[in-house]
């Protein structure tokens, strides 16, 4: 019911029309991804390389049809690769013939 006087062609900014603002946009978030898989392969690989997917994978939008921001697709890859030399990293850390255990 638009009536009494609030109708959506007098108000174009009101709160149902724009954006909330909350939270950072996708632009915003393929750089922080980008930024958290180069950081992520010099300290703390195992937690920097999955934010880095998250955030790249959440900049392309959830999915991966339609057009791919470079700086989120290359977050993307390199989070993955990140992670998966992390892995291998704490994996061949934690053999019996290291000196851990």
């Amino acid at each position: 019911m638009a009536g009494f006087g609030h109708g959506t062609r007098r108000y174009p900014r009101s709160p149902g029309r724009t954006r909330s603002g909350a939270g950072p946009d996708r632009a915003t978030l393929g750089i922080v991804g980008l930024v958290c898989a180069v950081a992520g392969f010099f300290a703390l690989g195992i937690v920097l390389g999955p934010a880095a997917i998250v955030c790249g994978w959440l900049a392309m939008g959830r999915s991966w049809s339609g057009s791919r921001p470079v700086p989120a697709l290359v977050a993307v890859v390199l989070g993955a690769i990140d992670t998966l030399l992390a892995i291998i990293w704490l994996a061949g850390a934690a053999t019996p013939g290291s000196g851990l255990l």
